[in-house]
């Protein structure tokens, strides 16, 4: 925890910060989250600066540097000081191009890169019984229905967790086979629907439009999200559904450490890499701007060629 009888960073410091984030979003598109991560960065460097006497705009490479060295001797893990890095040179791009500042600091400093591990998957039998433990978990039918409906089209579509829960009714009028979803960067791509993602629903819409009736009768406004909520957003939020998906790893008997909404992600992905489709499909279908995002993936293909060589190459018998 830092020193608070030490200075943080000044208030113009985190006036120039607010100007970076909203040139991000205006000029980048970025995503809500990334200007989030962006600000929570920043401001930490800031206060870093300012305990040493230095101003953002008067940090140069070795402070950057020194500054990281810092973050590693923490204990920070190495993609969150890849991704501190990334918010630095970010900036400092911003203040040269605007220029705040002559030169730009960041631009030749090497990071610490993120670690390319293969993400946790599960096989078909563990997402079999998530999907049929989604619609046993919830305190009411109304729950239930929501649940099996969240499971059905983040296991269908492989959607990021936030594209999911901030999905708008609307996208789903219409029994449709294809959605519109809205990504990263307010980029737009259509995933298509399994014909069980379709099923659930319409069972969930059904009890939807039954409470949007009942709440015009009373002359009270109707949500326009697909999974409403009471919070700010008006949907339900990331962080209730990870606990959602936890409470239902336990009803399917699997270890709730072992599931996420990246976990299903991942799951969707490989499955069908495994089943033949093609990494610029999955590609378009999970959202990623770069094929690089999605070459993690192509450990199930490097074990299914492996098997085909071992199963039906002579000399391998």
């Amino acid at each position: 925890m830092p020193d608070r009888t030490t200075p943080d960073a000044p208030a113009a410091e985190l006036h120039l910060i607010s100007r970076f984030l909203e040139a991000a979003a205006a000029e980048a598109g970025a995503a809500r989250n990334t200007l989030l991560a962006y600000g929570r960065d920043l401001r930490d460097f800031g206060d870093w600066c300012a305990r040493r006497g230095l101003g953002l705009l008067g940090a140069d490479r070795e402070a950057i540097e020194a500054y990281l060295i810092d973050c590693d001797a923490q204990g920070l893990a190495r993609a969150t000081r890849a991704r501190r890095l990334s918010s630095i040179r970010q900036f400092c791009r911003f203040v040269h191009d605007e220029g705040l500042r002559a030169d730009n600091p960041a631009l030749r400093i090497a990071g610490p890169g993120k670690a390319r591990r293969l993400p946790g998957t599960l096989d078909h039998a563990e997402v079999e019984r998530l999907l049929a433990a989604a619609g046993q978990t919830g305190r009411g039918k109304a729950e239930r229905l929501r649940n099996a409906c969240l499971m059905e089209l983040l296991y269908a579509t492989g959607l990021r967790v936030s594209e999911l829960v901030s999905l708008p009714v609307s996208a789903a009028r219409g029994d449709p086979r294809m959605i519109l979803v809205r990504g990263k960067g307010d980029k737009e791509r259509m995933v298509p629907l399994s014909e069980p993602a379709r099923a659930a629903l319409r069972a969930w819409l059904a009890h939807w439009d039954a409470e949007a009736s009942a709440l015009r009768a009373r002359r009270l406004p109707v949500p326009r999200q697909l999974f409403p909520a009471r919070g700010k957003a008006g949907h339900l939020s990331r962080v209730r559904f990870f606990t959602l998906l936890r409470e239902i790893a336990v009803t399917a008997g699997l270890e709730p450490s072992r599931i996420s909404p990246h976990v299903l992600r991942h799951a969707f992905a490989t499955h069908l890499l495994a089943g033949g489709a093609d990494l610029r499909s999955i590609q378009t279908l999970l959202g990623h701007a770069d094929v690089s995002s999605t070459e993690i993936y192509t450990h199930v293909l490097e074990e299914r060629l492996q098997r085909l060589v071992l199963d039906h190459h002579p000399l391998a018998k």
